[in-house]
């Protein structure tokens, strides 16, 4: 393999992994119901916190709580994804490289 290829890659390496780290460190958040349930998450969609409001904390209405949770998790992954997708779309150039959002 030429030399010039092979430094081009592993300099794309260190700059994937530094990007990694950001991503890591960088979050978004999403709600649902009006607020009531916020989530945020990191862009490597892990989740950081949720958050409930005690207004909405029934025991009458459960499956109300968990819809809110489930569509604040959804909107919060989506949103992070494409942060990921905008953080590291400079660096890939567009490739889908396995293991990357």
């Amino acid at each position: 393999m030429n030399k010039f290829f092979l430094k081009q890659a592993q300099e794309l390496q260190a700059k994937l992994a530094k990007a990694q780290q950001e991503l890591a460190e960088m979050t978004t958040e999403a709600t649902s119901g009006g607020g009531a349930v916020k989530v945020v998450i990191d862009g490597q969609q892990r989740v950081r916190s949720v958050t409930i409001s005690p207004e909405v904390v029934s025991a009458e209405d459960v499956e109300l709580l968990e819809d809110m949770v489930l569509t604040a998790v959804n909107e919060a992954i989506r949103k992070s994804q494409e942060m990921a997708a905008s953080h590291l779309g400079g660096l890939t150039g567009g490739l889908k490289i396995p293991g990357l959002p």
